[in-house]
């Protein structure tokens, strides 16, 4: 019985960790946005889109708007997005996305992890040609009818759309499309009602590295204690 309480606290504080990371990722998100556009998410489509996001991790409601308050006052931080490029074990390449107000700390920080783990740091340019930088929508498929939306989308920069799961199993509906057209598919979802659950950015690599699990499980580790970094916002990798 004492073992069985032992796994489900662990399981509880690796759940509630990974909630509080969350939470600290979008609150920069939110500073970052205010900064760029202001307080009002009608005139802001990045605070908007922010929020959508937050609300997709269950972030409080009262948290969202601390977190705005925070950023429109004169002691706000100012965090600057910075990504960082390098090798996991086995050649898997990384991209390493930050928000930092100190960016000497973070690329020491970066670097640590990923050498400690079998990695190295690499030069700007190194890996970046393996990623496309794509907007990504999470929508909830019930009551759309695919084929229509899809037909729709493809006038606002549609590239692909297909059926995933969330992090609870849920069903969803994932759109991509270039960055470049990421406000034109904000603009034709919010112009037919549909408010996605999460709206980002994502690198999607090109040429995906198949590994061994043995292999796999040391990349994997490597990119769970990046993603543990404060500074870092997401990792995203070339493993298949």
């Amino acid at each position: 019985m004492g073992r069985i309480f032992e796994v489900r606290k662990h399981t509880m504080f690796a759940r509630w960790n990974r909630m509080a990371k969350q939470f600290a990722r979008i609150a920069k998100d939110i500073t970052m946005a205010v900064k760029s556009g202001g307080p009002d998410p009608a005139s802001n489509p990045m605070l908007r889109r922010t929020i959508q996001n937050a609300r997709a991790v269950n972030m409080p409601k009262d948290k969202v708007e601390a977190a705005i308050k925070r950023a429109v006052g004169r002691d706000a931080t100012n965090y600057h997005e910075v990504i960082y490029e390098g090798y996991a074990p086995h050649g898997v390449a990384l991209l390493v996305e930050t928000a930092t107000d100190n960016p000497t700390r973070t690329v020491a920080q970066v670097r640590n992890v990923i050498t400690k783990n079998g990695g190295n740091l690499a030069t700007h340019g190194s890996v970046s040609f393996l990623f496309r930088k794509m907007g990504v929508f999470r929508l909830n498929p019930e009551g759309i009818d695919q084929d229509d939306l899809e037909l729709y989308l493809i006038d606002h920069g549609l590239d692909e759309m297909g059926e995933s799961t969330g992090e609870k199993g849920e069903p969803q509906l994932v759109i991509r499309g270039a960055f470049a057209d990421f406000g034109h598919l904000q603009e034709a979802l919010e112009a037919r009602g549909i408010t996605p659950l999460s709206a980002e950015h994502e690198y999607i690599c090109t040429v995906p590295t198949e590994l061994p699990e043995e292999q796999a499980t040391e990349v994997l580790t490597l990119i769970d204690k990046l993603e543990q970094d404060d500074d870092v916002q997401k990792v995203f990798h070339t493993l298949a």
